[in-house]
């Protein structure tokens, strides 16, 4: 889970990073009296999206009197910023920034470590600088086990060259952001900038935090910090049913058991559908190894509810969860949704009593089931179906 900047800031503060004042508005009136309540001089109203991007786009803005914070805010929100629409500002205390730097603590997945970077040269796009000037970020390695301790910030401020009179309150600060990292649980915690003012203070002034959401179990909290008005309702709706559901924009439902095989599915419809007019999968949906009939029944109503989709396909391999099992699962789930199935099912089943669960299908005979014997010719015939659909008059 992504944070949004204010809310990185609040996380930054709880764990003792110095962080400036910073108040989010949602109207350029709540941005005047937030500026009043910083103190009435200059602040900075920025945009609160989960893209990068924000200053190019005119997202961040300077302001030096609360009447100007409001007028700044009015120009702000309802912008589009690369696909996100700003509904929020955050209107933060202006500082007079003397050096800019860049810190980051990330998961580095191929390695099974952790990653620190750092660099001088803050305030750009790091992405461009890794390309350009490779030599400006310092990378060091972090054992999981140990973290980012004392002797470790003094080895990435010095990999990254900092001059000595900055070097231990910046080591000092990049320990409480391992912190944030660690007790948090997060994959990502970023500071760009993290800036040393014209005072001496080492500051961070704009923070990137990613939640791994599968501690969530350990932070009951984490879920107020959830942007529930953004997120998309099909996927709220399997969330709460504990499915692995992402919506996509095609055409053609997926449902499948394990991660892996649904992958491989959305590339296969991807495929076949572009014989039948370029349609293309509608969903991720793993419904993991058990296919009951509450679990089918739900995944499939939640696929059956988009409007988008035109067909399904349910793509099993019956491994712990046979495929009688996943048979009688869908059937049963046709009969608990009802008239709310209305769009034809194209099931591919194979593995475990894969002759069993076929039998039990056809059996069944429900108008809405095609049985197909391969994933090629079941990816076929949903796009096809899904095709049909879009083309009917």
């Amino acid at each position: 889970m992504d944070l949004f900047e204010y809310q990185a800031r609040d996380v930054f503060e709880k764990h003792g990073v110095p962080v400036l004042g910073g108040i989010v508005a949602t109207t350029p009136q709540e941005a005047r009296a937030a500026a009043e309540r910083l103190g009435g001089g200059t602040v900075v109203v920025k945009a609160q999206v989960k893209t990068g991007g924000r200053g190019k786009a005119g997202g961040v803005k300077l302001a030096h009197n609360p009447d100007e914070a409001g007028e700044k805010a009015g120009e702000i929100l309802g912008m589009d910023i690369k696909g996100h629409t700003v509904h929020r500002v955050m209107v933060a205390a202006g500082a007079r920034i003397a050096e800019e730097y860049y810190f980051s603590v990330l998961l580095d997945r191929a390695e099974r470590r952790y990653l620190a970077m750092c660099s001088v040269e803050g305030g750009m796009e790091i992405e461009q600088l890794a390309v350009e000037r490779p030599d400006a970020l310092a990378r060091v390695a972090v054992d999981p086990i140990v973290g980012i301790d004392a002797a470790k910030a003094a080895e990435i401020v010095a990999a990254a060259g900092f001059a000595a009179d900055v070097a231990p309150q910046v080591a000092e600060v990049i320990q409480k952001l391992w912190t944030v990292y660690r007790e948090e649980d997060a994959t990502l915690v970023e500071v760009n900038p993290l800036v040393r003012t014209t005072d001496g203070a080492v500051v961070a002034l704009d923070g990137k935090v990613t939640l791994d959401e599968n501690a969530g179990f350990r932070h009951p909290d984490h879920a107020e910090l959830e942007d529930t008005a953004a997120a998309d309702p099909l996927e709220a709706r399997a969330k709460d049913a504990d499915l692995n559901y992402v919506k996509l924009d095609g055409s053609v439902g997926v449902i499948g058991n394990g991660a892996g095989l649904v992958m491989s599915t959305l590339d296969v419809v991807a495929y076949a559908g572009e014989a039948h007019g370029g349609v293309k999968p509608a969903n991720f949906l793993d419904i993991g190894g058990g296919a009951s009939a509450s679990v089918m029944a739900a995944g499939l109503d939640i696929i059956l509810s988009d409007p988008q989709v035109h067909a399904v396909f349910v793509n099993v391999f019956g491994g712990i969860t046979a495929c009688d099992a996943v048979a009688n699962g869908i059937v049963a789930a046709l009969d608990i949704l009802g008239d709310h199935a209305t769009k034809p099912l194209v099931v591919r089943l194979d593995g475990n009593n894969v002759a069993e669960g076929r039998a039990i299908l056809a059996a069944a005979a429900h108008p809405l089931v095609t049985l197909a014997d391969t994933m090629d010719g079941g990816a076929d015939e949903a796009a096809r179906l899904a095709h049909a659909a879009t083309a009917a008059p």
